[in-house]
């Protein structure tokens, strides 16, 4: 069977983890579909740019012209949707961008997917998958008490974003019931570690804490989040698309459940270390309480047992292990944050890719 995959949005940080890992282990070729908006990252895959196992492609998944052309070209046995807009405070601010690439981007995706796929024999057909990757926000929130979302739990987003995901899964869910494309589904709990675009929690904090920046919680701080190591996902994901039984949803968590406030604290004990003040105090001094984000949810909490039960998929990271990985890429990689927050890594893409002759129409 032809292992060749298209991935769509991998720049971006869970994207590039599994385009990077997928390159790593040697499994085929990737053909990397990424718009390369704010948080999609070429200097993400630095490591892979010359390779010629990674095919990079500058497009939206909106495209139809260009995804039948892509899907005609290369063949692939799977297709990867990463694709998304993915911030909830972005998506209070500007939703309109969540539903087109959220919503009408994934249909327009699955669109063209339907129609590859209708022409394959009947042995690719039967192989072939198209694997949506999606979030624990579409079940809306928790009490403290509450069992852990598992995949029947009822859909109640509550934010434009998890809304915007939520109507891409049910979508997902209707053309595998209605046309019969083999589709899956992953619903994962919050994800951490390199490539982090910094405007999520944890990334905030690292660079925050090192420029001497105030460290903004929500609230009081006591939201609670189920934290996965972004690796850990990426081998869920591998793992689903092997074995995973077409038209079925996978919960992909950490079972790592922890409120922000104490993710905040421990970060600040771990750079006290690491990389301790000029002054000698504790970063913790930098921590602001700032007035709640308008629907915050409390608690999101993923029962994974599934996922274990039938693929043998279990996370390698404690959430220990997994921040200490995390904290030391970030020390480790402080040029990298510095192209990102300063906007230099679109110059960097310039230099490295449209020079080069890559497809960064």
């Amino acid at each position: 069977m032809n292992q060749t995959i298209i991935v769509t949005g991998g720049a971006g940080f869970i994207g590039a983890n599994f385009v990077l890992s997928w390159i790593k282990l040697g499994l085929g070729t990737v053909v990397n579909l990424d718009k390369l908006t704010y948080a999609g990252n070429l200097e993400n895959l630095e490591a892979i740019q010359h390779n010629p196992q990674h095919i990079f492609v500058h497009g939206d998944i909106a495209d139809q012209a260009l995804l039948a052309k892509l899907l005609a070209e290369y063949q692939p046995c799977a297709v990867v949707n990463f694709a998304a807009e993915s911030h909830v405070d972005r998506s209070i601010h500007g939703p309109e961008d969540f539903i087109q690439t959220n919503v009408v981007g994934t249909f327009h995706l699955l669109e063209a997917v339907r129609a590859y796929w209708g022409q394959l024999n009947e042995e690719h057909r039967h192989n072939f998958r198209f694997l949506h990757v999606s979030t624990d926000e579409v079940y809306g929130s928790l009490g403290k008490s509450d069992a852990a979302f598992t995949e029947t739990h009822a859909y109640a987003p509550n934010s434009p974003y998890s809304a915007s995901k939520a109507a891409s899964d049910h979508l997902v869910r209707a053309y595998h019931h209605t046309y019969g494309l083999p589709t899956l589904t992953t619903n994962c709990s919050n994800n951490y570690g390199p490539h982090h675009f910094p405007e999520k929690l944890i990334p905030l904090v690292i660079h925050n804490a090192l420029a001497g920046q105030p460290l903004p919680i929500y609230g009081n701080g006591q939201q609670i989040r189920d934290w996965l190591y972004v690796e850990d996902h990426c081998a869920a994901i591998r793992r689903v698309l092997e074995a995973g039984q077409a038209g079925e949803v996978y919960n992909v968590g950490g079972w790592n459940e922890k409120p922000n406030i104490e993710i905040v604290r421990t970060l600040c004990r771990m750079l006290d270390v690491k990389k301790p003040r000029a002054d000698g105090k504790s970063y913790a001094e930098q921590i602001t309480f700032v007035e709640d984000r308008p629907g915050h949810d409390q608690r999101y909490a993923i029962d994974a047992t599934k996922i274990a039960n039938e693929l043998g998929w279990k996370p390698k990271e404690t959430f220990e292990s997994g921040i200490e990985k995390t904290v030391h890429w970030y020390l480790e990689n402080q040029d990298w944050v510095k192209n990102v927050t300063s906007g230099e890594y679109r110059n960097w893409v310039q230099t490295h890719y449209t020079e080069r002759g890559e497809e960064l129409a």
